[in-house]
């Protein structure tokens, strides 16, 4: 499974792939659209992780797409 992560950079959300440099995908958009499409790239890549920063910097959540995908059996 593999992690991306979904940061604020240069007035754009960007989705990049765990240690990656470049960005697979850049969104134009507010936070609750990115996360929808950050959510519908993953799965079309056969799912993964999404950690999810916070605008000013720092970690807000991780999801996992899809949800039967998840290692952790928790309701949350």
């Amino acid at each position: 499974m593999e992690n991306f992560h979904l940061v604020r950079e240069d007035d754009k959300y960007k989705l990049k792939r765990e240690n990656a440099e470049r960005a697979s995908k850049v969104i134009n958009s507010n936070k609750v659209d990115a996360i929808r499409e950050a959510r519908d790239f993953i799965k079309s890549k056969g799912g993964g992780s999404l950690k999810i920063h916070k605008n000013k910097g720092g970690f807000q959540e991780e999801r996992t797409y899809p949800k039967s995908k998840d290692p952790i059996k928790s309701k949350g």
